[in-house]
């Protein structure tokens, strides 16, 4: 059972390729493997997807109501219990700062990450903000805690949904919070993803994983087995598709037809990165810098209205309320296939965020086509990527 809470304002929108949950059951959508698309060296973890890095979970509250709310959430938790009370090590890179990340200045200073990761659209940040601090203030041993930093990221999904109405909700985070599970991980139109765009295509959320064997990143004590990189994305940016190398957007263009939305260069993409890795903040400052050039490998223009931000964090050790911990970890010289492994599996993140999609109906009448599949896949046999195994 998938992680999402569709939370029905009224009632749904019943429209052909409405932005209901896919890969339920019916007709479901593949991921880019199911295509052929194998980006980097690495294998993936067992899912794929950022759950693959043991006790991170993820949720999503998916909000569609009427013609013009096409928006939602979705929340990152690293580990279980109280966040505040075990923070995890952190580190956040922008790419380009034209967006909103709440918290980010907390987290840069201090390399610590107290509550968990949320996404949502650009005017509903603080809303949601407000109520993540809420629900971390409620937490059991949290009575006298007197400051909280919320971590809320956002891209604009104003094209599709009366982004000025914010109608996101404190029930709606709540939401996403409570139903955050590890497995598998819902894709595509859903929870923060549910309004966004991605090379004029749906975009959506999207995540995948690499496994890094120990051998190739030794820790400062040996140990056998390998490390999992994780990484989720939020994608509503433009640039000229491009999969595997194969430049898609030569031969496959979204429709330009009355009522739906021009291709834009400017829009944003949010990334998380998780890993077992027993890295320091430095270490993945340095790791959440790489997860760029995946996105880069997509096509992306890096646009001037692009916001691009990347919150990497480490599952391995907690660090106390207070003070902080000395970390002792993986060597500097074993980051490495660390930096590949986030490359990779945020390159295919990106293309699962676009796969899984489906077309959406928003304000205005507004239409936003999900990727063709069928023509996807003629696109890709021409330049000799199998279809899957």
């Amino acid at each position: 059972m998938r992680s999402t809470i569709a939370l029905l304002l009224s009632l749904w929108l019943v429209i052909p390729g409405s932005a209901m949950p896919q890969r339920l059951g019916g007709d479901q959508r593949p991921r880019a493997r199911d295509l052929g698309l194998r980006p980097g060296i690495y294998e993936p973890g067992p899912l794929n997807a950022i759950t693959d890095v043991p006790g991170v979970r993820v949720g999503h509250a998916t909000i569609i109501s009427g013609e013009n709310i096409r928006t939602g959430i979705t929340v990152v938790i690293p580990r279980s219990g109280n966040l505040f009370r075990e923070k995890v090590v952190a580190a956040v890179h922008i790419a380009n700062a034209f967006g909103k990340l709440v918290g980010s200045t907390q987290l840069e200073e201090l390399g610590q990450l107290e509550t968990p990761i949320l996404f949502t659209n650009t005017l509903s940040v603080w809303d949601a903000a407000a109520a993540l601090a809420d629900w971390m203030l409620a937490l059991p041993g949290n009575e006298e805690v007197r400051s909280i930093n919320p971590v809320v990221g956002e891209t604009n999904d104003g094209g599709l949904n009366d982004i000025r109405g914010r109608h996101v909700r404190a029930d709606h985070v709540r939401a996403a919070l409570e139903s955050a599970q590890g497995g598998e991980v819902e894709e595509g139109s859903v929870g923060a993803g549910t309004g966004t765009v991605a090379f004029g295509w749906k975009g959506g959320i999207g995540t995948s994983s690499r496994r890094v064997p120990h051998s190739e990143a030794p820790a400062m004590e040996s140990r056998r087995g390998e490390f999992i990189v994780g990484v989720l994305v939020q994608t509503n940016f433009g640039g000229q598709l491009t999969m595997d190398g194969v430049p898609v957007w030569r031969e496959l263009s979204p429709p330009r037809r009355e009522g739906t939305l021009p291709t834009a260069g400017d829009g944003s993409c949010m990334i998380v990165v998780a890993t077992d890795a027993p890295l320091d903040a430095r270490q993945l400052k340095r790791l959440a810098a790489r997860a760029i050039h995946g996105m880069a490998r997509t096509g992306s223009s890096g646009s001037h209205g692009s916001g691009d931000y990347v919150i990497a964090f480490s599952t391995t050790s907690g660090l106390p309320a207070t003070g902080s911990a000395v970390l002792r970890g993986l060597r500097d010289d074993g980051l490495s296939p660390l930096f590949q492994a986030v490359i990779e599996a945020t390159e295919e993140a990106i293309y699962n965020s676009l796969l899984c999609a489906t077309t959406v109906r928003g304000q205005g009448g507004r239409v936003v086509e999900a990727i063709p599949i069928e023509k996807l896949r003629e696109v890709l046999a021409r330049h000799g990527k199998a279809q899957g195994r």
